[in-house]
């Protein structure tokens, strides 16, 4: 592909630092079911029904905004679920509970919130349908 050609397809990777590098990675396999490999964990749609259909944000926030409370960290990191209810029924019986009301209904997905132990707010989200209408 020349240079003129090319262009981003999505997103890449989130990367992360972390006070203790082990803890962090077992919190994520243990909590979460995150396939944590040497290389960090790798996320395929090929499982996901209707994958074509499938999407991934990367959204800019004012500095001053409130969206990422309580975290004091300047990026969140949103991962995607297939049940949302089940998936929050499972991690509640690991101890970890979903801020603020608990899941929040959208025309294009459900989200929680939850908080990982470095203190990095995490959103949850079950996609519902396409991209939505002029947002592609």
């Amino acid at each position: 592909m020349s240079a003129e050609n090319g262009r981003v397809l999505g997103i890449g990777g989130i990367f992360v630092t972390s006070p203790d590098n082990d803890k962090l990675r077992a919190w994520y396999r243990d909590v979460l079911g995150v396939n944590i490999t040497d290389y960090g964990a790798h996320f395929l749609y090929k499982d996901e029904p209707d994958v074509e259909k499938a999407y991934n944000i990367w959204g800019v926030f004012k500095d001053d905004t409130k969206y990422l409370q309580p975290s004091s960290k300047p990026f969140m990191i949103n991962f995607r679920v297939d049940d949302l209810e089940a998936f929050l029924a499972t991690i509640a019986d690991k101890g970890v509970k979903p801020l603020g009301d608990g899941v929040l209904e959208e025309s294009y997905g459900k989200f929680a919130w939850i908080m990982d132990p470095d203190g990095t707010k995490i959103e949850l989200w079950q996609q519902i349908g396409p991209i939505p209408d002029g947002q592609a």
